[in-house]
C-alpha cells in the first residue's frame, strides 16, 4: 500500500498552537466544562460512580438512540460511535475503497478526506465550491465531469470547512444525482451542522436522501467538546456491521466516561440548549470579527460564513498563503491556518469562537504585520 500524505494542516497545528501566544487556528467555540453540561438535572455523583470498563464498541445503545433522534428516520442500527469525528471519517474511506477505486473529494474542505483517497484507492479527483457573485456556490458540472465509473465514493463537508458555507436544496440533490448516477457512496461530513450563524434551524442533512449515503458527524465542533473526541457514523445496517470491521482494528470503543456524557449532551433539551450556546457565541463574535475585517479593504475580502466559529478571508499580497502564516507566526506568535491546506490559494482561516479580546489582540498583531507587509 503506498505511504500516506502528510496531512500538513494537522501537522502545523499540533507542532505550534501551543507555542503561539495566539491560536486563531481553532475552528470550534469555547469548550464546556463537565459542569455546564451536566447542569442542575444530572447528578454528578453518578458520572464520579461510573465503573472505567468497556463500553460496547458500537456505543451504548442510549447514546446511539439519542444520536438517531437528530437525523429524522434514523434508528440505532444506523448509529455506531467512534474516537472523534475524524476516526468516523478513516473508518468509512478504509471500508469503501480498494485499490482502484476513486474518491471525488469537494474543495475548499479539511484534507484528511483527500489524503486518505490517495491511500486507499486509485486516486483523489476534485470538484470545487467558486467564488460567484460574492457567495461560494458549488460547481455542478466540475462535479459531473469528476464523478466516472470509476469513483466509488463522492466526499462533501456540509456545511464547510472553511468557507462556512451550507449547501442549498439544489446543491444537495446535484450532488445526490452525481452519486446516483455512478452508483457511488456519498460520505457527508457533517460536523458543523448546529453551528448556524444567521437561523435558528439547524441546517439539513443528506441523512435519508439516497439509500447509500453515510453522515459522519461528532461533539467536536456545533456540540463545544472536543476533548470527549466522540464522533459517530450513520450508515444502512449492512454498512454499519462493515465498519465494525474495520474499527476493531482501531480503537475498539469509545471511553466509558465520554459515552456516558454523550448520553447528556445529546438528550434533545440539552442537545438544543448547546446549540443555542455555540450560535450565541458565533453571533456575538462575528460582527467584531468584520470590523476588523473591513479595516483592511483593499488587501483583504470575505464572504460571510453561514455556519461554524471560522472566516475565510482572501487576500491580494504578493506572497503565498503557507509563507504568509508562517511569518506571522514566527514574528508575532499568531497563529492561522492557510489556504493552501484546503486546496486554495491566497486566503487564510480565522478562528473567531473563542474569547474574543484575546481573537482581536492577536489579529492586533496581525495588523502590524499587513502593515509592514503592504508598504
Amino acid at each position: 500500500m503506498a505511504r500516506i500524505d502528510v496531512f500538513r494542516m494537522e501537522r502545523m497545528q499540533a507542532r505550534y498552537w501551543h507555542q503561539v501566544e495566539y491560536d486563531l487556528s481553532e475552528s470550534g467555540v469555547t469548550p464546556l466544562s463537565i459542569e455546564e453540561l451536566l447542569g442542575d438535572r444530572e447528578d454528578p455523583g453518578e458520572l464520579l460512580r461510573t465503573r472505567l470498563g468497556y463500553p460496547l464498541s458500537e456505543g451504548s445503545e442510549r447514546s446511539r438512540e439519542l444520536i438517531a433522534q437528530w437525523y429524522p428516520g434514523a434508528g440505532v442500527e444506523n448509529v455506531t460511535m467512534t474516537n472523534g469525528g475524524s476516526e468516523a471519517n478513516l473508518i468509512s474511506l478504509w471500508t469503501l475503497l480498494e485499490p482502484g477505486d476513486r474518491l471525488a473529494f469537494m474543495i475548499p474542505n479539511y484534507m484528511q478526506g483527500w489524503g486518505l483517497g490517495r491511500h486507499f484507492g486509485e486516486a483523489t479527483d476534485v470538484f470545487r465550491l467558486k467564488l460567484r457573485d460574492g457567495r461560494w456556490a458549488l460547481d455542478v458540472d466540475e462535479l459531473d465531469q469528476v464523478v466516472t465509473r470509476k469513483t466509488r465514493v463522492v466526499m462533501v463537508c456540509n456545511p464547510d470547512n472553511p468557507t462556512g458555507h451550507i449547501f442549498t436544496d439544489d446543491e444537495m440533490d446535484a450532488v445526490v444525482e452525481v452519486a446516483r448516477r455512478a452508483n457511488a457512496w456519498l460520505l457527508a461530513d457533517e460536523v458543523y451542522r448546529g453551528a448556524e450563524v444567521d437561523s435558528d434551524e439547524t441546517s439539513p442533512t443528506f441523512w435519508g436522501r439516497y439509500d447509500k449515503v453515510i453522515v459522519t458527524a461528532g461533539l467536536s465542533k456545533a456540540f463545544a467538546m472536543p476533548g470527549l473526541r466522540i464522533g459517530w457514523t450513520l450508515a444502512p445496517p449492512k454498512m454499519i456491521e462493515k465498519l465494525w470491521i474495520h474499527h476493531d482494528y482501531t480503537t475498539l470503543t469509545p471511553g466509558m466516561v465520554s459515552d456516558r456524557l454523550t448520553g447528556v449532551a445529546m438528550e434533545p433539551a440539552r442537545r438544543e440548549w448547546t446549540l443555542r450556546r455555540t450560535r450565541g457565541i458565533i453571533r456575538s463574535n462575528l460582527p467584531r470579527l468584520e470590523e476588523w475585517i473591513s479595516t483592511h479593504e483593499g488587501v483583504l475580502t470575505y464572504v460571510r460564513p453561514q455556519a461554524g466559529a471560522i472566516a475565510y478571508v482572501t487576500y491580494r499580497l504578493p506572497i503565498t498563503s503557507s509563507k504568509l502564516i508562517d511569518l506571522i507566526r514566527e514574528e508575532q506568535s499568531v497563529l492561522l491556518v492557510p489556504g493552501d491546506m484546503f486546496g486554495l490559494g491566497k486566503g487564510f482561516r480565522i478562528g473567531f469562537g473563542n474569547d474574543i479580546e484575546k481573537t482581536l489582540k492577536g489579529l492586533a498583531r496581525v495588523d502590524e504585520f499587513l502593515s509592514r507587509l503592504t508598504q
